[in-house]
């Protein structure tokens, strides 16, 4: 496969998921911010979002002051910002334009009426009328894409660059997401009894309940665990388990398997970097993660992500030396 071909094939991917994942991490934010706080604990929720995109610098610079209708507006409308929702869609429309004639006619309808009806939807005000239902919208049109790729594609080269792309920056972004939580209880691992002595039961279980419905998991929460919602097992759930879709493991696993199919004899350290990042989470263990901390564990896991990307875009997607 020509190596454009294959970049703009990881690349429609990766924009879906970012788009659907960056409908996740503001409809967490959103949803906290609706709970009794102080006006300077919902603003620092809102950088801490910002921070951990780090766009902080790029925010004030177009919005200035944080609020919370100026982050929405920055991180679902805004085409300047690359990783706004509405860049995220047109950017995963372009390279699936640039490229149809390695995807089906079903792939490619979905991911242009996706775009068309996002235009619509922005222009006629539907973002601010409700915004919940609006993520809601996004994350439906990428589960729809993954599935018509699913059922529609042969699995072939194409495919597993699609799903290389797709798993990579599920990986990336169920990282964030977790380090947005940290950010909103303003906490570490370490410390957590004394977190825990000066916020409320009630608290505890709305903020952690909505991390999880933000990944699809709280039904499987209480079906793993069947116990009430702990920090420790939040955080076993969405980076150890294999079985749970959305997780670090399971993200890391589906990358692994991708790469082994478009192996070449030049990719081998690309594959040992992958295989390690899913040694480490197959065989660790959250206790040890939470004793030297997970938000530490997080940044580590998200360069050595970040690294895993450059080696694939050289390995596979850089156009060769003549």
């Amino acid at each position: 496969m020509l190596s454009r071909t294959a970049d703009h094939l990881f690349w429609m991917s990766r924009y879906t998921e970012r788009a659907e994942n960056t409908a996740r991490m503001l409809n967490v934010s959103y949803e906290t911010s609706l709970l009794p706080q102080s006006d300077a604990q919902a603003q620092e929720g809102w950088r801490g979002l910002l921070s951990i995109s780090e766009l902080i610098p790029a925010y004030t610079a177009r919005q200035g002051a944080i609020t919370a209708t100026g982050v929405l507006r920055f991180m679902v409308c805004d085409e300047g910002n690359p990783s706004s929702i509405a860049a995220c869609l047109r950017a995963a429309r372009e390279n699936a334009r640039a490229v149809r004639g390695a995807l089906t006619t079903e792939v490619w309808e979905t991911l242009n009426q996706t775009w068309l009806e996002l235009s619509r939807q922005l222009r006629e005000g539907a973002f601010e009328r409700d915004p919940g239902q609006f993520f809601e919208w996004v994350k439906y049109r990428s589960h729809l894409s993954r599935g018509v790729t699913l059922g529609t594609m042969l699995q072939d080269e194409a495919f597993h660059f699609l799903r290389l792309g797709t798993f990579l920056e599920r990986a990336d972004n169920t990282a964030r997401l977790l380090d947005v939580k940290f950010h909103a209880v303003q906490s570490d691992f370490h410390g957590l009894a004394g977190d825990a002595r000066r916020s409320t039961p009630e608290a505890d279980f709305y903020h952690w309940s909505a991390i999880l419905r933000s990944v699809s998991a709280f039904e499987v929460y209480r079906k793993v665990y069947r116990d009430v919602i702990t920090p420790e097992r939040v955080a076993d759930l969405l980076m150890l388990r294999r079985d749970m879709p959305r997780s670090l493991h399971a993200s890391m696993h589906e990358v692994v398997d991708n790469l082994a199919a478009v192996a070449h004899e030049h990719s081998g350290e690309t594959e040992r970097r992958a295989g390690r990042l899913l040694s480490d989470l197959r065989y660790g263990r959250i206790d040890e993660i939470l004793a030297t901390g997970l938000h530490a564990y997080l940044t580590q896991f998200l360069d050595r992500v970040n690294e895993l990307g450059g080696c694939i875009s050289r390995d596979f997607l850089a156009p060769a030396a003549d």
